[in-house]
């Protein structure tokens, strides 16, 4: 005989009631767990259809450069602003190629929707990534206006060295020590910069001092004569030697010459061979290179009162020694 409906929901309630609690409990997990395993299965192909396309993008990127480097590296004089081409178009390339994946990857998924997850264009995320923006902004600018190149040397603010990189975001220097240093292109475009390299000559100088007995027209023939026999100084320049003062106890004079090549490593060493050359040849010709003088006044009633007081204790100390000699003497007579 069928049982009605009424009859076959009391079975059914009747049945759930005497389930225990945890065993439904665990089939929901295992419910949940292959939905999660089943789902996960099921976008392994979209998985890997993304990461192929990311590849893909990745490839046209490389190619993307290489085609720049070679249709204007031969044909633009900057060749910073074939780099500017190469890593924003590059980037552009790849950030097209993250979006594809991301839509072939996640379900339901637009650019649209991550502008608006990530609020851009809203007051507080244009605050956070405002140094962000200001350093690319600032790469872009020094790339495409060029005051220095890759093996340039300059130095910003209190550091110095040969320029390895220069990228959207930050150039990269190597210290004269050794060391690694990366300045936020903000700071190179927007503060004072110096680049030694930026002309092939460079202009050195060194101070030396002569005897106030010595003759200065001859002491600057001496010291011309050493810098025209120095390798480094340029032979397109004429070296100069100019009085610039009364010192202390010399006659000070500014040594000025031009070089060739302004590294740091062929300014030391020209400033070195330059010393060498005017001091054999200052010597050789007599002129004196003397050391600091001090001269004291012992006219000053003050000093002289001094003096007069060493003196007497001088003399105290002296007499007392005497008398102290003969006791022992006379002791060692007895």
């Amino acid at each position: 005989m069928p049982t009605s409906e009424a009859e076959t929901a009391a079975n059914v309630s009747t049945a759930v009631e005497t389930v225990p609690p945890e065993a439904l409990t665990y089939h929901s997990i295992i419910n949940s767990a292959n939905e999660i395993v089943v789902g996960f299965l099921e976008r392994i192909p979209y998985f890997v259809a993304s990461i192929v396309v990311i590849l893909i993008f990745w490839f046209l990127s490389i190619i993307f450069k290489k085609v720049v480097q070679k249709v204007l590296g031969s044909r633009i004089h900057h060749q910073n602003l074939v780099n500017v081409f190469q890593r924003v178009g590059g980037a552009l390339i790849i950030f097209v190629g993250v979006m594809i994946a991301m839509v072939i990857a996640v379900p339901g998924f637009t650019p649209a929707k991550l502008i608006g997850a990530l609020g851009i264009g809203s007051v507080a995320i244009g605050f956070a990534f405002k140094d962000i923006f200001q350093n690319l902004l600032s790469g872009i600018l020094l790339l495409i206006s060029e005051p220095f190149r890759i093996g340039d040397q300059i130095v910003s603010g209190e550091y110095e060295g040969t320029v390895e990189d220069i990228k959207i975001r930050a150039t990269t220097i190597r210290t004269y020590d050794g060391r690694q240093v990366v300045i936020p292109n903000s700071d190179l475009y927007t503060s004072a910069l110096t680049v030694n390299t930026a002309y092939k000559q460079r202009r050195l100088q060194v101070a030396v001092g002569i005897g106030y007995e010595d003759d200065i027209e001859a002491a600057k023939a001496e010291i011309i004569q050493a810098l025209n026999k120095a390798d480094s100084v340029s032979k397109k320049a004429e070296p100069s030697v100019i009085a610039t003062g009364f010192g202390d106890s010399t006659i000070d004079l500014m040594v000025r010459w031009f070089i060739e090549d302004g590294t740091q490593a062929n300014k030391v060493a020209s400033i070195h061979e330059v010393i060498v050359e005017i001091k054999t040849a200052l010597d050789t010709a007599g002129v004196n290179i003397p050391f600091p003088i001090r001269t004291i006044d012992l006219s000053n009633p003050s000093v002289t009162a001094i003096v007069k007081k060493l003196n007497d204790k001088r003399t105290i100390n002296h007499e007392q020694n005497t008398k102290s000699d003969q006791g022992a003497n006379e002791t060692a007579l007895e």
